[in-house]
């Protein structure tokens, strides 16, 4: 198990590095979403529907989500699709060998996306993802028909369309500044193609919610951990005054 989970992450850090080395800036991920219960569920529900086709979440299993304030029979009624189990991991059926012909190779599992795609020159794991999700545009020169400015050249077609709609990428041809004599090929702005279910600012927040949840993956007990902390350190914070003045108790008649 420490093996493949150890494999999931080398394989999603090597992806993250080519996708760090290229792309736009990454925009600010809402980090309150991530302690936001309806978001959280909301997440979990655009998961299953719509990643968990191709990308497989397989350290993570379905009755986690009892974290999220769901019961185990909402947990089999809303989010299991494929006759799995409550306790079973979200594995998806799709063939490795089909996956390498269709998309050029195996979607990788979500399971650690959030933490292994974090970048210190651009931000965090989310930031990527929240960039990512929200920058599919056509590209009829690809083969899936879709390109991403945060991840130049993605494999991966855009399986939100249906919500966001699409839009088309506005290029410039401009001189290099660290070279005029080289021209470079600026994105300027996008322009809809057609229109989704969901309005600009509702699809925004549906990915926000989408980010949420892959990010409560990578860590379940984060929010825990963290309001756990808070109590410990300022327990230790007492404590180091209580000490402080015993110490000072115990030593005031010794020269």
């Amino acid at each position: 198990m420490i093996k493949r989970l150890l494999a999931a992450l080398l394989a999603c850090l090597a992806l993250s590095a080519h996708a760090a080395s290229d792309g736009i800036a990454w925009d600010k991920f809402p980090t309150e979403r991530t302690t936001d219960l309806a978001a959280l569920q909301n997440g979990a529900k655009l998961f299953v529907n719509y990643c968990l086709n191709c990308h497989s979440a397989s350290y993570v299993r379905y009755n986690r989500m009892r974290d999220l304030g769901l019961t185990e029979d909402q947990i089999k009624q809303n989010l299991v699709f494929t006759g799995a189990k409550v306790g079973d991991t979200m594995k998806v059926a799709l063939d490795p060998k089909d996956a390498k012909e269709w998309f050029g190779g195996v979607p990788p599992d979500l399971s650690l996306v959030a933490r292994s795609r974090a970048d210190a020159g651009k931000g965090s794991g989310a930031d990527y993802l929240y960039t990512f999700l929200r920058n599919f545009y056509r590209d009829d020169t690809k083969a899936t028909g879709w390109n991403n400015l945060a991840f130049p050249n993605v494999g991966m077609p855009h399986v939100l369309w249906e919500l966001q709609g699409q839009q088309r990428a506005v290029f410039a041809e401009e001189k290099d500044p660290h070279d005029p004599a080289k021209s470079v090929h600026v994105f300027k702005r996008y322009e809809p193609v057609s229109a989704g279910k969901l309005s600009a600012e509702d699809y925004k927040t549906s990915i926000a919610d989408l980010v949420a949840f892959l990010q409560w993956m990578g860590e379940p007990s984060q929010n825990s951990r963290v309001r756990i902390g808070v109590w410990v350190l300022v327990f230790l914070a007492i404590f180091t005054v209580i000490a402080w003045r015993l110490n000072a108790a115990y030593w005031k008649d010794v020269k």
